[in-house]
């Protein structure tokens, strides 16, 4: 006999399946573990990923994945999400915060500009209300917080790792969204 924790359970992993489905038939890209703390969100693909690579395999995501590691967060604690469809053609972006609220993190790292560009324009209402400018237009390091969630635009995180000092201006970025702990 299902215990009624169980069915709770069951019925949001259906609910979460059924949201990823209809993302998924209508262009949205995205992977890696369902109900993570951290979204990466992309959308300046790599040679290699516009090649048929998995998104994030290179070394963009190798780097995010050992930094998020070393601040904290569990190994397999992200999900990812493109802002270009399988043909590189833009997300709409109602369509993207549909998919950044089906996935609902706590933190939203975007890693370069045309994520962020999309963002901009997906929470343009939310960000209208923030009295910073720097944080209302998503500023390259600024945390902000949108419904609910961290936002933090990387600015460029592929393209940094060819220079040192841009990878620590990177690390330096990415370690004001230290894991949040534990929400009970």
């Amino acid at each position: 006999m299902a215990s009624e924790r169980d069915a709770r359970r069951s019925a949001c992993l259906e609910k979460a399946s059924a949201e990823a489905g209809s993302l998924a038939a209508r262009g949205v890209l995205m992977g890696g573990n369902a109900f993570s703390a951290v979204l990466l969100v992309k959308g300046e693909l790599s040679d290699a990923e516009k090649g048929g690579e998995a998104p994030f395999s290179g070394a963009d995501g190798r780097a995010l994945r050992a930094s998020l590691e070393r601040l904290g967060y569990a190994p397999e604690d992200w999900e990812w999400l493109l802002t270009v469809d399988g043909g590189g053609e833009l997300l709409d972006s109602a369509l993207l915060r549909e998919a950044v609220c089906a996935l609902d993190p706590a933190t939203l790292v975007c890693c370069d500009e045309a994520a962020a560009a999309l963002l901009r324009e997906a929470y343009a209402d939310d960000l209208a209300q923030i009295d910073s400018l720097d944080e209302a237009l998503l500023a390259p390091g600024v945390v902000v917080h949108v419904c609910g969630m961290r936002v933090l635009n990387l600015g460029g995180f592929a393209a940094a790792l060819a220079d040192p000092h841009e990878k620590q201006v990177m690390w330096a970025r990415l370690k004001r969204i230290p894991p949040l702990g534990e929400p009970f």
